[in-house]
């Protein structure tokens, strides 16, 4: 299951399984070359965690975005992440501040390639590196219980504004930690996530609250 799983979520955050899309399990395993047993127990899952609802006795749709759960995400995010980049800057070794160069390099080259899929995976790279290194496991825990929902919406940020501009903030977030500045590098992870979330409104009609 837990492949199957993996597949169809992976399929549903990169937007293969766009929001309002209907769909049969028969077509989801033809469509991602799955079994269809695994796929059973995979859907309930999803369903579980609102990614598909239910739509007609055999049919499933996929969740559109909901604009208020997007908001609390980005919200929740204005608060934990810069409090991790406090946390982690005092914590940065030599080894830290080279992985660190080494995401932001990274990122700012498949921003350039323009593979969606890639630029996602970079971008949660970069903040997953700032969550792991800040010590504080809840931190991680919180973050990792909506990250899947956290994709789609990153997807809409990352269509919505050009990636090398994403990077140049998490590389300015980065220089500030490596400096020492914690309570800079902390406002400047803030502004980036509440510039985000402004992208994200304006792209789809959000109203903020």
């Amino acid at each position: 299951m837990d492949q199957a799983y993996e597949v169809i979520l992976n399929a549903l955050c990169d937007g293969t399984f766009k929001p309002g899309e209907r769909l049969t399990q028969e077509e989801i395993a033809a469509r991602l070359n799955v079994s269809r047993q695994p796929v059973t127990h995979a859907l309930t899952v999803l369903k579980s965690q609102g990614f598909l609802e239910q739509a007609g006795r055999r049919g499933l749709m996929v969740t559109v975005v909901d604009p208020d759960f997007l908001e609390a995400i980005y919200q929740l995010r204005s608060v934990v992440e810069p409090l991790a980049v406090k946390l982690a800057t005092p914590k940065m070794t030599k080894k830290d501040i080279q992985e660190g160069r080494a995401l932001v390099k990274k990122g700012r080259e498949v921003a350039k390639s323009g593979d969606a899929t890639a630029v996602q995976q970079a971008d949660m790279d970069f903040h997953s590196f700032i969550y792991n290194l800040s010590g504080n496991p809840l931190i991680a825990d919180t973050m990792q219980l909506h990250w899947n929902h956290l994709r789609r919406g990153m997807g809409r940020v990352l269509s919505a504004a050009p990636a090398t501009g994403i990077w140049n903030e998490h590389g300015k977030v980065l220089d500030a930690m490596i400096r020492g500045d914690a309570d800079g590098a902390a406002e400047l992870m803030r502004h980036h996530l509440v510039d985000a979330y402004e992208r994200v409104r304006k792209s789809s009609n959000v109203t903020a609250t």
